[in-house]
């Protein structure tokens, strides 16, 4: 029982020079096809390979990879092994795209971090959409919304409101002499005007699959 609870332990937490080292091992992999050598990190990182074995060592002892001794490109990553940049809400963000006039296509590697894209003091959930009243605001059927979680908005913020009858709707806010008014985006459809309604959030975000 015992060594079935070890085995299912999560592996110690990683220093940052770690992470960096195994992200270097695993990108280098998939580049070339095989792993560096000692030297080979030692030469990336700028430290020895006496320093670079230290490091090695220190993560077979932590479970993120092993090696076979005396030989030069022995390295091997566990397979369960997933690396903070490869969570599901990162995406490679390679440079540009002009929507207007051509400009030079350069790529620039980078990562789009949705979690971090989004992150604000707030909490923030998603609402799929139904309907086409929002579609001038280029907010189609199906697409998915980000909401930032709050109870009050301003004049002209698109917000998820809760209105007399139990029903959720997106519309613009509006707060005028008589109330509050949700305007749609899509001439078919009527102003709403209430006397109040309750702010379940403010959108900050819009995500669309094809």
């Amino acid at each position: 029982m015992a060594a079935g609870r070890a085995s299912r332990r999560q592996p110690a937490p990683l220093t940052p020079k770690q992470l960096a080292l195994l992200t270097y091992v695993r990108d280098y992999l998939r580049r070339h096809g095989f792993v560096p050598t000692m030297q080979e990190l030692g030469d990336a990182f700028g430290v020895s390979k006496v320093t670079i074995f230290e490091h090695i060592s220190t993560l077979e002892k932590k479970g993120y990879l092993r090696r076979s001794r005396h030989k030069a490109r022995s390295l091997r990553l566990n397979d369960n092994l997933s690396l903070p940049d490869e969570r599901p809400t990162r995406l490679r963000l390679a440079g540009t795209i002009a929507a207007g006039r051509p400009i030079e296509a350069i790529e620039q590697p980078e990562v789009l971090d949705l979690e971090e894209l989004f992150t604000s003091r707030h909490e923030n959930f998603v609402l799929k959409v139904k309907g086409d009243s929002m579609i001038d605001e280029q907010i189609r059927d199906g697409d998915y919304v980000i909401v930032q979680k709050r109870e009050t908005a301003r004049n002209g913020e698109l917000v998820v409101a809760l209105l007399d009858n139990g029903e959720a709707t997106l519309k613009r806010f509006y707060r005028d002499r008589d109330g509050v008014r949700l305007e749609a985006a899509n001439p078919a459809y009527k102003p709403i005007s209430a006397k109040s309604v309750r702010i379940q959030g403010v959108v900050v975000g819009v995500l669309r699959r094809y």
